[in-house]
């Protein structure tokens, strides 16, 4: 179980570029450069010194990095544009790809509830294979997002069982040394290039979160960082399993276990995390995985691919923002308080705000149902509209 206290934050912004719909595209250099001005931000802000550090943890999305020889950057943009190398997580483009890998009916989907994902990186792979093979083939590795931030960070290409688990169907409990992979179902799905290069490509070593890499920082990266060269690095979490962590990793009075409890991580996305002692194995929701929280316990997740985005959508949508967006500039304070104040007027009392929507039905499918029906093609809807202006 976890403590301590949270000396301060900091962050930067990252540029995503969408050439066209269902596509999402991001740049390591971006990400690197960001993550090294937050952590010298910090370091400055807080007067911390570099030496007191004694180990760093990176988490991300589970988003799809592609590097080349020595460490070059690889484009996934259709249009070759050479700075993007990372497929973000909520890229769409490998529908088609998701698809052809579901109809192999392989008993390998079984560790993602019987339905793969296209934001998932296998049909990713083979979406870069089918539709940009030069770059398929010029890729010296393909990480996870949080993995290669540890292998920038450390010149290290062993993966986290988190990342490799929970989107790459590696199974951990077969081996920490490549056996996890099928590889009868990376050949039947059109990767057994994967195959026969021994996994090297997306991983032939792998360990448990939290755990030590390697001989820690490379001396650029702690320069980058602002840290000590040889600070211990820890294995990688995806986002929202750092977020679980966080929630089910505390200390609670009452002596509860992880086990059997369930962790909302809500952002951008929403995933639901639940972790047991025993393999579960529901329809349409991903999992069970082994070790990727905690060491011999379970987690199964499911989901929304847009929550905090499609909140944005609804916002950024709306005749009334802009309008919206003065008042709260002129009030001091963010949309959201408006909106709350507004609400409130309307019903008289901050408990009776849900009563407004008793007759309006939202759909939430905006960008596909994750789970439990992993339908990438489903859309969502607003039911229960009216005439009214004023809300």
């Amino acid at each position: 179980m976890a403590g301590g206290t949270m000396v301060g934050t900091s962050s930067r912004p990252i540029r995503t570029m969408q050439p066209r719909a269902g596509y999402s595209q991001q740049s390591t250099t971006d990400i690197w450069s960001a993550v090294s001005g937050a952590s010298r931000s910090l370091l400055a802000d807080h007067d911390l010194d570099p030496v007191r550090v004694k180990g760093i943890g990176f988490d991300a999305t589970c988003s799809l990095a592609v590097v080349g020889q020595g460490g070059t950057k690889i484009s996934v943009c259709p249009d070759g544009t050479a700075e993007f190398d990372v497929i973000v997580w909520s890229d769409h483009r490998a529908i088609d790809q998701a698809n052809r890998i579901q109809m192999t009916g392989n008993v390998a989907l079984e560790s993602v509830g019987g339905s793969i994902f296209p934001e998932m990186q296998l049909p990713k792979l083979l979406w870069l294979k089918q539709k940009l093979p030069d770059q398929f083939w010029a890729a010296q590795y393909f990480f996870d997002l949080p993995d290669w931030l540890v292998y920038r960070a450390t010149g290290s290409d062993i993966r986290s069982l988190c990342s490799a688990t929970c989107k790459w169907t590696y199974q951990g409990s077969r081996g920490l040394n490549g056996e996890g992979w099928a590889a009868s179902f990376l050949t039947e799905i059109g990767l057994g290039d994967l195959v026969s290069d021994k996994f090297s490509s997306i991983g032939s070593a792998f360990v448990a979160p939290g755990s030590r890499i390697g001989r820690g920082l490379s001396a650029s990266a702690a320069q980058s960082l602002g840290l000590m060269p040889g600070t211990h690095v820890a294995a990688s979490l995806i986002d929202a399993y750092a977020g679980a962590l966080g929630t089910t990793g505390v200390t609670w009075p009452d002596g509860l276990q992880p086990e059997g409890r369930l962790a909302l991580i809500a952002g951008t996305s929403a995933c639901h995390i639940a972790e047991t002692r025993d393999a579960t194995f529901v329809p349409g929701v991903w999992g069970p995985y082994l070790g990727v929280l905690f060491p011999e316990v379970w987690a199964n997740e499911a989901g929304q691919s847009a929550a905090g985005a499609l909140i944005d959508r609804i916002m950024n949508g709306h005749c009334a923002t802009p309008d919206l967006r003065a008042r709260a500039r002129k009030n001091g304070c963010n949309i959201y308080d408006e909106l709350e104040e507004l609400l409130v007027a309307l019903t008289g009392s901050t408990d009776d705000t849900h009563l407004l929507t008793a007759n309006l039905h939202v759909q939430p499918d905006f960008m596909g149902n994750r789970a439990p029906l992993a339908d990438p093609k489903r859309r969502g809807s607003i039911s229960g509209l009216t005439m009214q202006a004023d809300a």
